[in-house]
C-alpha cells in the first residue's frame, strides 16, 4: 500500500537516525495493522521521523523505532543481536551513483504497491522521499521478519534495515 503523507519531512540524513527498542508509541502519520497466523499482531507505523513497528504475539512483545528521536543521540547500529530475546537487527546505508537512488525507489514502489503486508509512505515535495516497511507474513522457521527502507534524496542515501524476531 502506498500512501501520500501530509506532513513535513523531518529526517535530514541517515546520520540523524537512531534505534530505540520498547519505546512509547509515537504519533503516527499512517498505521497498518496486520493480524498474522499464530495470534501475531503487527502494527506498521509511519512517523514524521521514520518508522515504528509494534509486535504483540504469544511470548513476544516488542516496539522497534528507527527515527530521529528527540533527546537521544543519533546512533543507528550496523547490527544488534540479542539472542536471549531472539532479536536481530541490521542496518546498511547506501549511496547509489547517478540515478541509482531514483531507480531503487521506483522499483521499491512498484514491488510494494499492491503488497497487503507492506506500507510505503511518500513525503511531500519529492517522490523519492519515502519510508517503506514490508513484512514476511508466514515465516517457516518460527521467526517473524520485516525490512524497511528510508530514502533521503537530498543526501542521496538509502537506509535499509532488516529485523528478525524469534516467536516462542
Amino acid at each position: 500500500m502506498i500512501v501520500t503523507l501530509h506532513a513535513p519531512y523531518v529526517d535530514t540524513s541517515a546520520a540523524d537516525l537512531s534505534l530505540a527498542l520498547d519505546d512509547v508509541e509515537r504519533p503516527a502519520l499512517h498505521v497498518l495493522d496486520l493480524d498474522l497466523p499464530g495470534a501475531v499482531r503487527l502494527r506498521l507505523r509511519l512517523l514524521g521521523a521514520s518508522h515504528q513497528v509494534v509486535l504483540r504475539a504469544p511470548g513476544a512483545a516488542l516496539t522497534e523505532t528507527v527515527a530521529c528521536l528527540p533527546g537521544r543521540p543519533p546512533e543507528l547500529p550496523g547490527a544488534l543481536h540479542d539472542e536471549r530475546a531472539g532479536y536481530r537487527f541490521t542496518a546498511t546505508v547506501l549511496r547509489p551513483a547517478g540515478s541509482g537512488l531514483r531507480d531503487r525507489v521506483a522499483a521499491l514502489r512498484a514491488d510494494l504497491a499492491d503488497d497487503p503486508y507492506a506500507l510505503v509512505g511518500v513525503f511531500p515535495g519529492d517522490v523519492d522521499a519515502v519510508t517503506a516497511l514490508s513484512v514476511r507474513p508466514d515465516p517457516p522457521d518460527g521467526t517473524l521478519g520485516w525490512r524497511t527502507w528510508h530514502a533521503y534524496p537530498q543526501t542521496n542515501e538509502l537506509v535499509l534495515t532488516e529485523t528478525v524476531v524469534a516467536l516462542r
